[in-house]
């Protein structure tokens, strides 16, 4: 099956940016792709919790969300909104993390919210306390498709295997991991991290990225890492999509999923042990 990875330069004006995600989702189909993913916060990419507050939507108001559903009807694919930044009825006032899984007649198949949030202090000049703005979720999500039983986690999800195990043990085939990374840590972790996570599994890893500096009206610009990644389950990386935006193809072998366990068949072979 052709499938896309979409790699965006989102701005903080989802107005703005979904006529530009909505063109590369044609130009993907144009290319053959049956399968469409787009990034991590898709509608809006902004270090300004004020200016959030302003320009983000509740799930059944955001036009970014009805804008891909429809695409995704008319096209007559299956796409993965990566995620969206939403307003929710948090006390705190805190926006969700939420990626949709949008079946060919439009229809939201699945939606997960992201579990584990970027509360770290990578260097005394780069900070993120993502729980400060954003709800975590509490529950793992596999969603039943026509392709393959596909598990949804974004970005920092990558880090906590037990996520990954649990969807796999679930039936997972795919592991999708939308992300914003940071550049720093994605120098340094982000093949590594989901190569792991592909091999472990025996699952293709699909990690459509943010990449380069984004527009927007904060002080404070925010940059991301690129490089989105399709890794087979044997731990190939199939594509790497660099740093620039655009529209990347690779074939998605699903055959390669009962290849990889067969080959090593790690789960059947892992056994219960005492502690330390």
């Amino acid at each position: 099956m052709k499938t896309a990875l979409l790699q965006l330069n989102v701005s903080d004006d989802p107005a703005k940016n979904l006529p530009r995600t909505i063109a590369m989702v044609r130009q993907a189909v144009d290319q053959g792709a049956e399968f469409v993913l787009t990034p991590e916060i898709t509608n809006c990419v902004s270090t300004s919790r004020a200016h959030q507050t302003q320009v983000l939507a509740h799930e059944g108001d955001d036009e970014t969300l009805s804008g891909l559903r429809a695409i995704a009807d008319e096209l007559g694919i299956h796409l993965l909104i990566g995620s969206l930044a939403l307003k929710t009825d948090d006390p705190q006032g805190r926006f969700a993390n939420r990626s949709f899984l949008i079946g060919p007649d439009g229809g939201i198949l699945a939606r997960y919210d992201k579990i584990h949030m970027f509360d770290v202090a990578i260097s005394d000049t780069e900070t993120y306390a993502e729980s400060s703005g954003y709800r975590p979720g509490t529950r793992a999500v596999l969603a039943s498709t026509d392709i393959a039983p596909i598990g949804m986690a974004i970005c920092y999800d990558m880090r906590f295997p037990k996520l990954s195990d649990a969807l796999v043990d679930a039936g997972a085939h795919i592991l999708t991991y939308p992300s914003a990374f940071s550049p720093v840590t994605g120098a340094a972790h982000w093949q590594s991290l989901l190569r792991a996570r592909a091999i472990e599994a025996g699952a293709w890893v699909l990690a459509p990225a943010q990449t380069g500096t984004h527009p927007g009206r904060s002080d404070k610009a925010r940059r991301t890492y690129g490089h989105s990644l399709a890794i087979d389950p044997w731990g190939k990386v199939v594509l790497d999509a660099g740093v620039s935006p655009g529209v990347y193809i690779f074939e998605l072998e699903l055959n390669k999923v009962a290849e990889a366990r067969r080959r090593i068949p790690s789960r059947e072979n892992a056994r219960r042990f005492d502690g330390p």
